[in-house]
């Protein structure tokens, strides 16, 4: 009895087993079947199938635009697909603008998503970097023309990029850590309220120890030169001196001294008034001086042996027709000797300037050596 119910229970078993096994084998071919039907698409393959250089128009709207899911409006009906562009490639950030220099420019570039209005960031830029001992300077980079472009209070247009720069060194000297962080700080508050992503400033520790270096070389290689025309007896009359400044093209500036313009427009030397004074253009025809100074500013002057030849030049013909001598700061007189010692400490200087890339009467060397 009991062997017999064993049999039985074996029997159960063995069928329960049987039918799981037939049922899994059911399903599996039932999935199998449904992903077959699902991937037999006529659909074309894009990815897979070859397509010649260039395209069709149709071919580039496929690979520009793509169909999503999303609320519609009533033109784009809600359970409808509509279009989106893809996603722009990112922009990489241009260098910094030619007319700056690592050594003498704290330098800052802001980045903006959309297009900012250059007003916008000038008119902010105002408010937010005041009180900096130093002269700042803004560019815009034109995508188009793939250019930086000066930013003034009357320029306009729209940028992803802007440049802040901040000069480190002129004759007063090189900044000091509350400048660097007054800039950096300004620049970043810029960037907030402009909605630019935010800045990567410069190390301030290196910026200033460059900073110091490139003041410590400017002293030494800063030198005006000047001589003087003293009359003998009688006072030089101020029409006569204008008049004679007038046959060399110097021209009155607002500084109160005679100009000698180069060819690129920068000032070769000057003449003034040797005497507390300033010469002034409705006063030289009542005016008399014992003397008048000339002085050329070697760092700022390209050629300075031929800026010096000709300021001497001048300087001797003012003194034979206003009847006077030609001295140094000591009163004695200048001769030929003392021209030549001139002369070579002039090349040596300038020598040492074009060495170190900071060449004389150059944009840079104009900047840094401005009054």
């Amino acid at each position: 009895m009991d062997s017999e119910l064993q049999i039985a229970l074996i029997g159960a078993g063995l069928g329960v087993v049987v039918l799981i096994v037939g049922y899994n084998k059911w399903q599996e071919r039932k999935h199998r079947n449904k992903a077959e039907r699902a991937f037999k698409s006529e659909h074309r393959d894009v990815l897979l199938e070859p397509r010649e250089a260039g395209g069709t128009g149709d071919d580039l709207a496929d690979r520009k635009l793509r169909r999503e899911p999303g609320m519609g409006s009533e033109d784009e009906p809600g359970d409808g697909p509509r279009w989106v562009h893809e996603a722009s490639i990112n922009r990489s950030a241009p260098e910094v603008p030619e007319m700056l220099d690592a050594r003498t420019d704290c330098v800052i570039r802001l980045e903006a998503i959309e297009p900012l209005d250059v007003q916008r960031v000038w008119q902010a830029q105002s408010e937010l970097l005041v009180g900096l001992s130093r002269p700042v300077r803004w560019f815009g980079f034109n995508d188009g023309d793939n250019l930086w472009f000066a930013i003034g209070p009357n320029s306009a247009g729209a940028c992803h990029w802007f440049c802040a720069a901040l000069q480190l060194v002129d004759r007063r000297g090189s900044i000091g850590e509350a400048d660097f962080l007054r800039f950096s700080g300004g620049v970043q508050r810029v960037a907030d309220l402009v909605m630019a992503l935010p800045p990567g400033v410069p190390a301030r520790a290196e910026t200033l120890r460059n900073a110091t270096e490139v003041d410590r070389f400017c002293a030494d290689v800063d030198i005006q030169i000047g001589v003087n025309v003293v009359a003998r007896e009688r006072p030089f009359e101020g029409r006569e001196i204008e008049r004679l400044a007038g046959r060399h093209a110097l021209m009155l500036l607002d500084d109160g001294s005679f100009h000698a313009p180069g060819g690129d427009g920068a000032t070769l030397f000057t003449l003034a008034n040797l005497e507390p004074g300033l010469f002034v253009a409705d006063a030289m025809s009542s005016m008399v001086t014992m003397g008048v100074t000339l002085v050329i500013d070697v760092p700022c002057v390209r050629d300075g042996v031929a800026a010096f030849d000709r300021m001497m030049g001048i300087a001797e013909e003012l003194a034979q027709k206003l009847d006077g001598t030609v001295v140094d700061d000591n009163r004695a007189p200048f001769g030929a000797e003392a021209a030549d010692l001139i002369r070579a400490q002039i090349r040596q200087f300038q020598a040492r300037m074009a060495e170190n890339g900071i060449p004389a009467g150059g944009s840079l060397a104009r900047r840094l050596f401005a009054l």
